[in-house]
């Protein structure tokens, strides 16, 4: 990407270069090269929550004007939000939640019924989209391969043994430790085949890749979808499950309470239709008004623009990564065309916390390292097996990695900066 560009674009977003403290070294302008776990805010994003401020009111139960305003403002973010992932209106909802984990052990909640109902997922997963379903119903992990990567063929050989007792596969869009972009599509076709429903961990996905809940071949269509507000560049707090209404409106909703009913009886209820029945409680309207802003603006940068700037550095990251002896880079950096902006490593002769907190000494640059709410998949990507764990941690202690991911605003200046801090960490802390 021109600097021109990558500066323009970086004026869109707030609080990237005010400084901070950095001992010894003054006030800095840090680097996030942490966009995994949370990104910038857009200014107009922010600007957004301020004004919709000056007109505050309760949501959809207030017949004032200023609660007309934001009952009306909640309800266009909700329809902009469906229009954005081309999800109809007469067959999806979509419902506010707190984050990406919120939503799904809401739908874990709501969709399993029989304990002995099989669910289909992957040992790439976020936790978030494994300890929900644990327990709760038959579950079954499907391997990745050793660079890292599903193996998709167990999915459909799964779906082929237990056929209509699956009834949810659950996959990551985008793995957050290596960046690998599973094939939804194929993924979604083989659970359709047996009539299994599939629903897409976004949290990943969704801040680089454009995603349509329909697609020309309805067998390849995503049936629910999860995201959070603070990785598509809105602050914490709000996120969104997109899912079939027709199922929504079958199961009883998780949390009961305040708006989720037309009336209570005496010894019965008789629930709203969703989206009202699944959002008990007073709505977030601040956080649906981000959720919605934050995604026009990625619309007006275009994702061509976003992929083609992480891809970039991606590249960039990892060719001169590999120039350093010490440095341990994993996963399949060869073929990254199935990869977001997103690399893993080590340093030898330093553990993962040792070498995040000097980035973050030195130079104010901001990584995550451990095992990232992966514990599994990242014991798989270092190749430990669990045979081996015992005697892994009682030597070396918890597994884990630094994390590199990147956002559409980071730029090649910032890249050549980290990479010039590597050079010095390796030189002047690792041990031989």
């Amino acid at each position: 990407m021109h600097k021109e560009n990558i500066d323009n674009l970086r004026k869109l977003f707030i609080g990237l270069d005010k400084k901070v403290n950095v001992e010894g070294k003054g006030r800095l302008i840090p680097i996030n090269f942490d966009n995994a776990a949370t990104t910038p805010p857009f200014k107009r994003v922010m600007k957004m929550i301020l004004e919709t401020s000056e007109y505050y009111g309760s949501i959809a139960r207030g017949d004032g004007k200023k609660s007309q305003y934001c009952s009306d403002l909640y309800e266009n973010s909700r329809k902009y939000i469906l229009e954005y992932f081309n999800a109809p209106e007469e067959i999806y909802t979509a419902i506010f939640v707190g984050n990406t984990t919120d939503g799904l052990n809401k739908l874990s909640n709501i969709l399993i019924e029989d304990k002995n109902d099989i669910v289909i997922t992957t040992r790439m997963e976020h936790h978030s989209n494994d300890l929900p379903w644990r327990n709760k119903c038959n579950l079954k992990h499907v391997e990745v391969d050793k660079d890292g990567r599903v193996i998709v063929e167990e999915i459909e050989m799964l779906l082929d043994k237990y056929q209509e007792r699956v009834k949810y596969v659950t996959v990551t869009g985008a793995s957050n430790v290596t960046g690998y972009v599973n094939d939804i599509r194929r993924i979604a076709r083989a659970a359709h085949k047996y009539g299994a429903k599939i629903i897409v961990d976004g949290a990943q996905l969704i801040p680089h890749k454009k995603i349509s809940m329909i697609q020309e071949d309805i067998n390849e269509n995503i049936d629910f979808l999860v995201f959070s507000g603070h990785k598509v560049y809105a602050p914490f707090g709000s996120g969104v499950i997109i899912g079939l209404r027709e199922i929504f409106n079958e199961k009883e909703p998780s949390s009961k309470g305040g708006g989720t009913v037309q009336i209570v009886l005496d010894d019965r209820q008789l629930w709203l239709d969703t989206p009202e029945r699944n959002e008990a409680g007073t709505p977030n309207l601040f956080g649906a008004v981000s959720i919605a802003e934050a995604l026009r603006e990625m619309d007006k940068i275009g994702f061509k623009t976003i992929e083609s700037n992480e891809k970039e550095l991606l590249s960039y990251l990892i060719k001169e990564l590999k120039q350093f002896e010490k440095v341990i880079l994993y996963g399949d950096n060869e073929n990254i065309n199935d990869r977001l902006g997103i690399l893993v490593f080590n340093i030898d002769g330093m553990t993962y916390e040792e070498v995040g907190e000097a980035l973050a000494n030195i130079r104010g640059i901001g990584v995550r390292e451990g095992g990232f709410c992966a514990h599994p998949y990242t014991r798989r990507i270092l190749g430990i097996a669990d045979s081996d764990l015992q005697r892994y941690m009682s030597e070396v202690g918890t597994p884990g990695l630094v994390r590199v991911s990147l956002g559409a605003y980071n730029s090649k200046k910032e890249a050549n900066i980290f990479l010039d801090t590597i050079e010095y960490i390796c030189r002047r802390y690792a041990k031989y």
